[in-house]
This record gives C-alpha cells, structure tokens and sequence, in this order.
C-alpha cells in the first residue's frame, strides 16, 4: 500500500497539505520561491523528511509541495487519514466502473420481474453501500497505515521474500487463507443473536443485482475484510500482488452478484452458488470455493435450472424460488419487512 500512497501524495495530496497545513521553516519558504528546486528542498529536509521511493520498480519524484508542509509524507496522522480517503474513495471507484459494467454488459435485466425482487432495489442497493463505504474506509485504514510503517511481513523484491517459488505461491495461499476464515466469520454472522444486527442488512437482496455486492452493514462489511488484511501480517505478501489481490476480492465480490451462472463447478463459490445462499440463507457461506461449505456440512448444490437459459427465468421457477425464500424469511428474521415488486406480499407472522 505504500507505493499506492506515494502515487496518491505525488500526484493529489502533496499540494493541499503544503496549502493547509504550510510549512513553519522561514528560512525554507524563502529558498522555495527561488529558481532552484534542489537548493529548496535541500535547505529544509535536515528538519522534515527525505523522499526515498517505496519501491524498487518505481519512483515518483516529489515536487516542491512534498516539502512545503509541516505534515510531511511520513506523519503518521497525515498518512492515516490520506488512506482513509484513499480506501473510501478508491472503493467507491472500483465499487461503481464494476457493478456498473455488470449492469451494463452482464446482469440479467429479466431480474427486475422476480417475484422477490425489490422495489427500488438498486437505489437501495447504492445507498446502503454509499453509507457503508466511508465508516469502513475508518476501521481498514489503521490497517494499512501499520503496513505502510513496515509493521507486515509486504516484501518488495523477490530477495527480500522466500524466494521465487514464493512469488507464485503466495497467490493460492492467500486464497486459501481468506476462504476458510471468511467461511467461518460468514458463518458466524447468521449466528440469531449477530444476524439481524448486522448481516440481514445484506440478505435484504434476496435477488441480488451487482450493486448488491458491496450493500452490506459496515461492520458486517468490515468483519469479512479481516482477513485479506490479516494475511500479510502472518504471511510474506509482495506489494503488487496485495495491490492486485485487492482489486480481486473486489471484482469478484460482484461477479458474485450479477446472476450469471457460468461456473456449473462443484469447486468454485460463483454466483449459482451465492444465488443459492441469498435464496435460501443458511448455505454456501465460501467466498472461493465450496470445500469449507463440504467440510461443514453447508453446501448446497445450485438448481440445475439456474444453469438453463429457459428455465433459470421461467415463471414457474421463480415461484418455487418464492416459495422456499418465504419459508426462510419466516425461519430466519420472524417477519418480511421488505417491500417487493409488482406485489407486496402481506407481512408474514412473527414467529414465536
């Protein structure tokens, strides 16, 4: 995440922070309006900070702003609240270009006729994430500030890691590390005293389109995150593979969501498999794969109509879809508070 700061400071924040919060140094300010950049910077990091590159692959030379604030780069309350905007604002970017591009080019738009598709549903769907994102954003930053202040076990180049059978392996590692712990937090959020505090917000889709994928409450959110973020302080990770495993976790938390039944897998966690947890709520808790759901007796096979273009939107399979999500509903929350299209089905009862 350094070399992700650095880009951000270099090329957004360097010049709000120096015109915010100036630097103090008399002496630098009047070096730093003259012709000579060098001669600027030089008179004032003896007091501030010195520019070295996050890493060996890049390097994103400074302007003078980086040295004309009294909150240099490696403050660490200007590097926290710099990765709280980042996190939040970046995941809003991700969150939008790929549930967006599913709408668009993916997502079955036949959904918006389910008889348990809700109304308004992908206005819900953005503002609960809208809401969600930002306090998020608060409990993951601290997170990446210890990673950024070299607290993790990130590695940069290959001789600084195990070795370059490691450069490989980290890949499935991690995603065996994060499916079997994600299995259990998930598991554990449908526990009836955690349930609808926090993940019911997210089973409110019970036909989810891909702006569903990142509708959670922000804890519920947050809690399944902990492992991605925890993985590199107990593994070696290189910097650009966990760059690059982030935007993963993202994009395949919409693949996830968008209705597209391509991996009929008795291996891969898809979206046939997530649909299945969505309709019928206590099953398919994996994010990747389905062994822990074996393991732990959760697995449910997705219907084989989902698989069938003429029967996956037949009416007469959503009705026996209906039928099951009632029953459910009724098992899991007591009563159905939500409100569906193009008909509102009486609230059911509580159930005692």
């Amino acid at each position: 995440m350094d070399f992700i700061l650095e880009g951000f400071d270099t090329f957004v924040f360097d010049y709000p922070y120096a015109k915010i919060f100036p630097a103090v140094n008399a002496a630098f300010r009047a070096n730093a309006t003259s012709s000579s950049l060098k001669e600027a910077t030089t008179a004032y990091q003896p007091v501030a900070w010195h520019y070295e590159p996050s890493s060996a692959y890049l390097s994103l030379p400074p302007s003078r702003y980086a040295y004309e604030t009294s909150l240099p780069r490696d403050d660490w309350r200007r590097q926290i609240f710099t990765l709280f905007l980042i996190t939040w604002l970046f995941g809003m970017v991700i969150y939008f270009v790929f549930a967006g591009l599913s709408y668009v080019f993916i997502f079955d738009k036949a959904t918006f006729n389910h008889p348990r598709y809700l109304k308004n549903q992908i206005r819900l769907e953005i503002k609960q994430t809208m809401e969600a994102l930002p306090i998020m954003a608060i409990f993951t930053a601290p997170w990446f500030l210890l990673e950024v202040r070299g607290y993790s076990r990130m590695y940069d180049q290959t001789a600084e890691g195990p070795g370059l059978w490691y450069n490989f392996f980290q890949f499935p590692l991690f995603i065996c590390f994060t499916d079997f712990c994600i299995y259990y937090i998930h598991r554990g959020l449908h526990h009836p005293l955690i349930y609808k505090q926090l993940h019911k917000a997210h089973h409110k889709w019970i036909m989810p389109t891909p702006f569903a994928s990142h509708a959670f409450h922000p804890m519920d959110g947050y809690a399944q995150g902990l492992p991605y973020h925890i993985f590199p302080f107990i593994f070696p990770l290189q910097k650009f593979a966990y760059v690059f495993l982030f935007i993963f976790i993202n994009i395949w938390t919409v693949v996830i969501h968008d209705g597209e039944y391509y991996a009929e897998n008795p291996v891969i966690n898809g979206a046939a498999c997530h649909t299945m947890h969505h309709l019928y709520f206590n099953y398919n808790y994996g994010q990747f794969t389905t062994l822990w759901d074996r393991l732990g007796g959760s697995y449910r096979k997705p219907n084989d109509a989902l698989f069938r273009k003429e029967l996956k939107m037949c009416k007469e399979e959503w009705n026996k879809q209906s039928k099951a999500v009632d029953k459910m509903v009724e098992e899991v929350e007591g009563s159905d508070d939500r409100k569906y299209l193009p008909n509102e089905p009486k609230e059911t009862k509580k159930v005692r």
